[in-house]
C-alpha cells in the first residue's frame, strides 16, 4: 500500500523523472571509449544514437496513451525498471550489437517516461506548486538530459573502470528511487476495468491549433539541441589538445544548463511572448554557432550553446504549457507524448544526418549547413506564431 503522499510523493516523482533522463544521456562521453574498446567507426556512433531515438519514438507511439488508461504509477515503475535494465545491459556490452540493444532499451525507458511523468508531476504537485508544475516537469526532463553527460564524464575523469562504474552508480540510484516510487499513490482517477491499447498519441481537437504553433517551435528547439549534440563533441576534440571527457561534454552541458536556467528565470513571462523570445534566441544562437565553426573558437561555441539553450528551453516549456492547459486530465499523457514525438524526431535528424554527411563533406560544412536549416526553421516558427497570435487577437477584438 503506497505510504508517501503530498509534497513527498511529488518530490519522488520529480526525482524519478530526473534519474531516468540522466540515464539516457550517460553514454554520451563514453562513445570514444567504446570506439577504442570495441572498435567501430564514427558512422557506428550515429547508428547507436539512431537506435536510441527509434526506441524513444517506438515507446511514445505504442505506449504514449497507456497511462491515461491504466494510470501513471504502473508506467513510471515500468519505465524506471527498464532504465535499470539498460544499465545492466551496458555493463555487459562488449560488442556493437549489445551496445545497440542497451541503447534501444534506454530509449524505450525515456519514451515511456516523458508523457506519463510529465502528467504525474502536474497532478501530484501540492497546491502551492500547481502553477509551476509544468515548469518543474520540464526542468526535471531537460535537467536530467544535461546532467547525464556531466555525471558520466566526472566519474570517468576521477575513477577507474570507466565503462562500468557510471552504470553501476546509476543502477544503484535507479533501484533506490524505484523503491521510493513504489510507495507513491496513483495521481489520476482511472475507470475500473480499463485496459491499455496500442494507440498512437492523439492531440484533442481543442488543442490542435495551439499544438501546431507550439510544435513548430518545439521542433526548431530540439533540432538545435540535436545539432549541438552531434557537432560539439567532435568540434571540441579538434579545437582542444587532448580534451578530458568533462571538457568534451562542456558544450552539451552548457546548452541544457542554459535551457533549465532560462525556464526558471522566465517562468512568469506569458506564453506567447515567451515562445516568440525563444525562437528569436534560437536564431541568434545558431548565428554564433556558425561563427564558432568558422573561427574555430570554443568560447564562441560555448556562448552559442548558452544562447541557443535558453531559446530551446523557453520555446519548448512555454509551448508545452500552452498545449496542456487546453486538454483534460485524461488526455494529458497522450498529448504530451505526441509533443515529444515531434521533439525526438527533431533531435534525431541533425544527429543522424550530420553523422553521415560529415564523413563526406567534413564537420564544418555539415555543421554550417544544418545550422542554416535550423535557423530558417526557427525563423519560420517565429513568423507562424506571430501571424497566428495576431489573428487570434483580431478575432477576440
Amino acid at each position: 500500500m503506497p505510504r508517501l503522499a503530498g509534497a513527498r510523493a511529488f518530490a519522488v516523482i520529480v526525482l524519478a523523472f530526473m534519474v531516468t533522463m540522466i540515464g539516457t544521456t550517460l553514454p554520451t562521453p563514453l562513445y570514444g571509449l567504446y570506439q577504442d574498446e570495441i572498435g567501430f567507426s564514427l558512422t557506428t556512433i550515429t547508428i547507436v544514437f539512431a537506435t536510441y531515438a527509434f526506441g524513444v519514438l517506438a515507446a511514445l507511439l505504442l505506449f504514449g496513451r497507456w497511462s491515461d488508461a491504466i494510470g501513471r504509477r504502473p508506467l513510471l515503475l515500468a519505465g524506471l525498471a527498464i532504465s535499470l535494465a539498460s544499465d545492466l545491459l551496458f555493463l555487459v556490452a562488449d560488442t556493437t550489437w549489445l551496445l545497440l540493444v542497451a541503447r534501444a532499451v534506454s530509449g524505450i525507458s525515456a519514451g515511456i517516461y516523458v508523457g506519463a511523468a510529465t502528467a504525474a508531476v502536474i497532478e501530484a504537485a501540492p497546491e502551492r506548486w500547481r502553477a509551476r508544475a509544468p515548469l518543474v516537469a520540464t526542468v526535471a526532463n531537460i535537467g536530467g538530459l544535461g546532467l547525464g553527460p556531466v555525471v558520466a564524464a566526472t566519474l570517468v575523469d576521477a575513477f577507474a573502470w570507466p565503462l562500468h562504474l557510471t552504470f553501476v552508480v546509476h543502477a544503484i540510484a535507479a533501484l533506490l528511487v524505484l523503491v521510493l516510487l513504489s510507495q507513491v499513490p496513483e495521481t489520476v482517477d482511472v475507470a475500473s476495468g480499463t485496459r491499455p491499447r496500442l494507440q498512437r498519441p492523439l492531440v484533442p481537437a481543442a488543442a490542435r491549433t495551439t499544438f501546431i504553433g507550439a510544435g513548430i517551435a518545439g521542433f526548431a528547439g530540439f533540432a538545435v539541441s540535436g545539432l549541438f549534440t552531434a557537432v560539439s563533441p567532435r568540434f571540441v576534440a579538434e579545437a582542444v589538445d587532448s580534451p578530458t571527457p568533462l571538457v568534451s561534454v562542456s558544450v552539451v552541458f552548457a546548452l541544457f544548463a542554459a535551457s533549465v536556467v532560462a525556464q526558471v528565470l522566465l517562468h512568469r513571462v506569458p506564453t506567447d511572448p515567451g515562445v516568440n523570445l525563444g525562437c528569436g534566441l534560437l536564431v541568434v544562437g545558431l548565428a554564433l554557432f556558425t561563427t564558432s565553426l568558422v573561427e574555430r573558437s570554443l568560447w564562441l561555441m560555448l556562448a552559442a550553446a548558452v544562447v541557443a539553450g535558453a531559446g530551446q528551453g523557453v520555446s519548448f516549456s512555454k509551448g508545452l504549457a500552452a498545449v496542456l492547459t487546453r486538454v483534460a486530465a485524461h488526455e494529458r499523457a497522450g498529448t504530451t507524448s505526441a509533443f515529444f514525438v515531434v521533439a525526438y524526431v527533431a533531435i534525431s535528424v541533425p544527429v543522424i544526418g550530420s553523422g553521415i554527411a560529415s564523413d563526406r563533406w567534413g564537420l564544418d560544412a555539415t555543421g554550417i549547413a544544418f545550422s542554416g536549416a535550423a535557423a530558417v526553421l526557427a525563423a519560420l516558427a517565429l513568423v507562424t506564431l506571430v501571424v497566428d497570435q495576431r489573428r487570434s487577437a483580431a478575432a477576440i477584438g
